[in-house]
């Protein structure tokens, strides 16, 4: 764990394990956004940096954007263990999340934000089942949802009506995860999530340093 106990200090930093927080929801609910005003405004707050096997576009950077790999090393990263969680998206290109950056990171007592589907949230608390919140995003209504949809790509009406379907399925998983906002304003928004990150880090479980913190109190 990092940052030790000074004794003589006063409101000394405490050592603490990160955690793993993740957003999910359906596409257009907000999830992107809420991530980076978190990521904008919290110091000790990283992104997690997929692996993938689809090739990377234009203006995309090779361990910034995501770790590109052929689908031979991906598979022998899924069979060695060094995926907390992976998947096959729409029968294509494989994505997951590598191991061990995320294990630092939680030691170092930082805290990693994933921007994934409740599949890969299962997969996360099964891996790391002390260290995952879960924050669900809901859109105020599915017309709401349906025309955030429809601002985007310029997507038919065949493929707005898949991803709605898709969307649906996804919000059905809402009671899985540990907490729900719906996403009317990011400005209301991205500080309840806020409020869920600082609360999660003050557990006492994630505060390994609080008792040599209340030992140096009678000190």
């Amino acid at each position: 764990m990092n940052r030790d106990i000074d004794a003589g200090s006063v409101g000394a930093t405490i050592a603490r394990r990160g955690l793993c927080l993740v957003i999910a929801g359906p596409s257009g609910a907000g999830k992107t956004a809420i991530a980076d005003a978190l990521l904008a405004g919290e110091p000790a707050l990283r992104r997690s940096i997929s692996v993938t096997t689809r090739p990377a576009r234009r203006g995309e950077t090779d361990g910034v954007h995501y770790h590109f790999v052929d689908q031979a090393e991906f598979d022998r990263m899924a069979d060695s263990g060094e995926l907390l969680e992976w998947a096959r998206v729409l029968g294509r290109h494989c994505y997951g999340t590598p191991r061990a950056p995320v294990q630092a990171a939680l030691a170092a007592g930082d805290d990693v934000i994933f921007d994934i589907d409740w599949q890969g949230f299962r997969q996360l608390r099964d891996a790391l089942p002390d260290d995952v919140v879960g924050v669900f995003i809901m859109p105020p209504s599915l017309s709401v949802l349906e025309s955030r949809l429809r601002a985007r790509a310029g997507d038919d009406v065949a493929e707005i009506a898949r991803r709605m379907q898709l969307a649906l399925d996804e919000i059905s998983h809402w009671p899985e995860f540990d907490h729900a906002v719906v996403n009317d304003e990011l400005g209301h928004s991205v500080p309840a999530v806020r409020a869920i990150l600082h609360a999660a880090r003050l557990a006492t479980a994630r505060q390994p340093g609080l008792a040599a913190f209340v030992r140096c109190l009678d000190a």
